[in-house]
Parts: C-alpha cells; structure tokens; sequence
C-alpha cells in the first residue's frame, strides 16, 4: 500500500476561458505552495419524517461548494497571475491596482507518489483573499483563499496538456525589505499584516448542486502594523484618526522588489501592551481607503533587478 506523502504533492493553474470549464490542452503553471487545504464540501440534508420509531429515514448531499486556502512563500514573479486576480486589476507597465475584472480558473493538485497518480481537479476557482505576513526572521508567508465550483478526479493527465518549470525564483525574507510609515522610515516593526478580501459568495440554484458564478462584493484592504513604542505620534494617528500612509518594500536576494504602498489609510485600534518586563509593543489596526491620486486604496509596483 503506498501513502501520498505531502513532498510529492504538487499544485499547477490554467486561466479559464469560460468559467468553470479547463481550456482544452492547457498549460499548466505551476504555483509554489506550502501547503493547501483546498476542498469540496457539501450541505446536510436530512429527512424530517416523523415515523413514530424515532429513527431516520433519509438522508442526502446538498449544494456542493468548493473552498480552501492556498499557502506559500511569497516569490518575486511567481503569484503575479495569482495577486492580479485577487486585486481583480490589471499590470500595467509593472503597476497593479484595484479593479473590477473577475478571473477564474482550474487549479490541478497533483499526488504523484500514489501506485497510480492522481489528479484533482478544481473548476471555476476565484481568487478571493489574499493575507500577507511580514515578521522578523522569517520568509514572507502569503495565503490565497479560494472559492470554486466543481471538482473532477482522474489518473491521466488532461489529453495535451502541459506544464510550464518553476520560476526559480527565491522566496521574500523580512531582512532586506523597508517600511515607510506617513513618509518616514520606520525601523521598530516586529510585525505588518495585510489582508485583501473580495466578499465572494456562492449564489446556488433549483436543479443544480454546484454554484453560479459567485456574487462579488467590495474590495477591502485591512492590515495591522505593530512596533515597539517609543512615543505617542504612531498611537495619536488612532486617537485623533488621523490620514496616514505605508509603503512597505519586500526585495528578494536577487535584487528584485515588490513595492506595496497604501497613500490613504486609518487606524481604527491601537494600545501599548505590557505583558512583562519586556519591551513594550503597541499593535494598530489599520483600513486602507481609496486614493484619489492613484485611483485605488492600494498599489503594488514590481521592479525586476
């Protein structure tokens, strides 16, 4: 009996042409993953017949919703795809922002140790959340939530397929990159969270157990930036809810930079914890507002080295 061991566990994406559906003989791209909690899930329904003898009688699958998440180690080039359907934008001259073009796709994950390889494979998947997290001595961990529609198994290939190498490129670390707090360099972060979400919602119908393409809500960018506290002027920007700024520059080994800037945000919480001896840290949340200037609550700028 052979056992599927997560080291051979592969996972690979092709754009859809129309939602739901693997284009025919595509080519896979492989996505760097850490780990995947990708899945189908699907409502309970039970009868509620009362027959006198307390039992059950029946008992059936309901919608069917596929959902999870995908995590990685983010890397200069290699989730462009992925962050541009997440910001529902557009690169354009290296420069993404906010938009409202929706991208699906097949995600194919990959068992390859198995006695007969599997492949699983998850249609009409959207992008719809996107958490970064920047901590001190550590890789810079993204995680992409995923909301898709239908699922397929197969021990083959699909008939043509084939599948682009992996980039090469090496993840972010947290030691190279810097932070800008309303203009100024910062150096006392010990943490910067931001999260992106686009509110999408399975919408399910009479006669089918998958759903319609998901409805779609607003694009929200929330974070939280923690720094060791050594005055009142970060903490006073919540106080007086005070317009601020970050931008915060992830530059990998090679050289090559992920410029994340946010030119209107507010603080909506913050308080210098003492937990002990130690030093004192204050923790602000924070909500990223539309600019007028760039024309979106966030930008990402992408400089190869």
């Amino acid at each position: 009996m052979t056992i599927a061991n997560g080291a051979q566990h592969s996972l690979a994406y092709i754009a859809e042409v129309t939602y739901g559906t693997t284009p025919a003989t595509p080519t896979f791209t492989n996505l760097p993953h850490t780990g995947t909690t990708l899945n189908v899930s699907k409502d309970a329904i039970e009868s509620e017949k009362l027959r006198g003898d307390r039992q059950i009688e029946d008992f059936r699958h309901g919608n069917k919703t596929v959902g999870g998440d995908v995590s990685a180690e983010l890397e200069y080039g290699s989730f462009d795809d992925i962050i541009e359907a997440v910001l529902c934008g557009s690169w354009t001259t290296n420069v993404l922002k906010s938009g409202t073009t929706r991208r699906s796709f097949t995600l194919e994950r990959k068992f390859g140790d198995l006695a007969t390889p599997e492949y699983h494979r998850y249609t009409g998947c959207e992008f719809n959340t996107l958490a970064l997290s920047v901590s001190p001595n550590a890789m810079v961990s993204a995680t992409f939530g995923v909301v898709g529609q239908n699922l397929t198994l197969d021990t083959a290939i699909v008939s043509g397929a084939t599948y682009a190498a992996d980039s090469g490129s090496v993840p972010f670390d947290s030691f190279t990159g810097s932070i800008l707090e309303g203009g100024s360099s910062i150096a006392t972060v010990t943490a910067i969270e931001l999260n992106l979400e686009n509110g999408l919602e399975p919408l399910f119908s009479i006669g089918s157990q998958v759903t319609n393409r998901p409805s779609i809500g607003k694009s929200r960018v929330t974070g939280s930036l923690t720094t060791y506290f050594e005055s009142k002027s970060l903490y006073e920007k919540f106080l007086n809810e005070t317009s601020s700024s970050i931008t915060l520059t992830l530059t990998d080994s090679s050289g090559n930079d992920y410029i994340i800037d946010m030119s209107n945000i507010k603080y909506n919480s913050g308080q210098p914890d003492v937990s002990g001896e130690g030093a004192v840290t204050v923790a602000m949340d924070f909500v990223a507002l539309y600019d007028g200037t760039d024309e979106s609550q966030i930008v990402i700028t992408r400089t190869p080295a």
